[in-house]
């Protein structure tokens, strides 16, 4: 971790307000548009909210990346939950393990330039994305 990395443990509703406003926080001190921060802070509240729903704890890790001359935030939501069987069913437009109307995998992925995910069953999962200015 860098001095710039915030860490946010999450294992609570709350847990996915303060990610949401940390790397809304971070992606303005970065010169994102009004527009890209509410993409960001979205997309940050889904992957808290599946470490919830799925995992019960977890933590999402928030940087500056700075690839190929140009900057971005990163966001890595990490837990040691039950894994996925089936990623790409889980990355299926609409398809949900909790009944829920959210966005899910699939809109974190339209929302962000970045997408990887990696899942273990009986592990956990990580997933990465990335948003470039």
């Amino acid at each position: 971790m860098n001095r710039h990395d915030i860490r946010v443990h999450i294992d609570c509703d709350s847990d996915i307000v303060t990610a949401r406003q940390k790397g809304r926080e971070l992606a303005t001190q970065l010169g994102f548009t009004s527009t890209d921060l509410t993409l960001i802070a979205t997309a940050i509240s889904e992957l808290a909210r599946n470490i919830v729903l799925y995992a019960r704890k977890g933590e999402i890790l928030l940087s500056i990346s700075n690839e190929g001359g140009r900057s971005g935030i990163a966001v890595t939501a990490r837990d040691a939950g039950p894994g996925m069987v089936d990623i790409e069913r889980a990355l299926q437009e609409g398809f949900s393990t909790s009944r829920s109307f959210g966005l899910g995998l699939s809109g974190v992925r339209r929302l962000v330039d970045e997408f990887k995910i990696e899942s273990q069953v009986g592990s956990g999962t990580t997933v990465t994305v990335k948003k470039w200015k």
